[in-house]
């Protein structure tokens, strides 16, 4: 009987160490998949907030709330099942997936560059993101979250291709942590992002004077911080599109750029303390140019055939007709502003 016994907690003890192994595997492979997908998961925080801008305080959290629910749902119900369904039947397909992803980062990357060379904003930066009343509000909601669906599908199959060789039940649980970890940390980030201001204003209105300067370089602040998390979200998305691009060309066999790039980083790898990191940042920084020039030149070939869509037609020629209409309006109203006042023949008005 003690020996059925110890032989009994013998396999329980088997047991409790193939799953504290499994879970060290699961551990280890969300870290390094959740690293992988930094890039994307910085320009998700940058960009959730644009569509809150212009709101009532009191639904900015409600809606960022709708958002990461929005979020959780794409991931875990219809993106990962996907992607472990693609995993099993299709595998060879991933490569082509990751880089399709990787052209739409270098493409939103470049975009965002050329506009901000230019000194052009889209109409989403020019005018509030939301106007008041709940059907405007859940069209934002709506179109965040098809928005975060797009940055979501990347960053999964980012994560899923850092660990091929797991199992299938391996890989499913590292995408579930990887799914709610990232959504917990951009939302909650995107969260304290947006009521910043308010915090900033309420500790403006103490009494104490250490307090209210706080408040004070918080509300300042706030613009800048928005704008810098801008801009290392585009360096990140073609820092990391470009980089999905160098290694899928080599491992479609198209070694002449991964092998340029890996001649450059070696003279910088030999440096003492510092070379590891200095090697990284070279081919980080070519990883970023090649972001630019693909996404440049699929920016060139996309950007007349989404001009070209009768939806944007009209579009266009709805703002063309509403800039007509506003400056015969405008004309108008200088043409009576130029008229002298009509004389009152009649006496003063009682």
């Amino acid at each position: 009987m003690s020996g059925g016994l110890v032989a009994l907690l013998d396999d329980i003890a088997a047991l409790a160490r193939i799953a504290a192994a499994s879970v060290d595997d699961v551990a280890a492979g969300a870290a390094k998949a959740g690293a992988k997908a930094a890039g994307v998961v910085i320009d998700d925080a940058a960009v959730t907030p644009q569509y809150v801008s212009g709101a009532d305080p009191s639904r900015e959290l409600p809606m960022i709330k709708k958002i990461f629910w929005g979020s959780l749902r794409n991931k875990l119900l219809i993106i990962l099942p996907a992607l472990l369904l693609i995993s099993a039947f299709v595998p060879w397909t991933i490569p082509f997936i990751l880089m399709l992803g990787g052209t739409y980062l270098c493409y939103e990357g470049a975009e965002k560059v050329w506009h901000k060379l230019r000194g052009h904003h889209s109409a989403d930066e020019d005018s509030p993101a939301v106007d008041r009343g709940p059907e405007a509000e859940s069209k934002v909601v709506k179109g965040a979250i098809t928005t975060d669906f797009i940055l979501s599908c990347e960053i999964m199959v980012i994560a899923m291709n850092e660990v091929p060789d797991a199992s299938l039940w391996v890989r499913a649980l590292i995408l579930i942590v990887v799914a709610i970890v990232i959504t917990v940390a951009v939302y909650g980030a995107v969260a304290l992002i947006v009521k910043m201001d308010d915090v900033g204003m309420h500790l403006a209105a103490k009494d104490s004077a250490g307090s209210q300067r706080f408040g004070e370089l918080l509300v300042r602040g706030m613009p800048a911080v928005l704008g810098a998390i801008t801009f290392i979200g585009t360096i990140a998305m073609l820092w990391v599109g470009g980089h999905i691009m160098l290694q899928g060309t080599h491992d479609l066999g198209w070694h002449t750029l991964y092998d340029l790039v890996h001649a450059l980083e070696h003279p910088f790898a030999g440096f003492a303390v510092v070379g590891g990191f200095l090697a990284w940042l070279v081919n980080t920084l070519c990883s970023a140019v090649l972001g630019v020039i693909w996404g440049t030149i699929v920016m060139a070939v996309v950007t007349p055939l989404l001009k070209a869509l009768p939806s944007n037609k009209a579009k266009a020629n709805e703002d063309h007709g509403h800039g007509h209409a506003d400056s015969a309006a405008a004309d108008g109203n200088h043409a009576a502003a130029a008229q002298p006042p009509a004389k009152n023949d009649g006496g003063t008005a009682s």
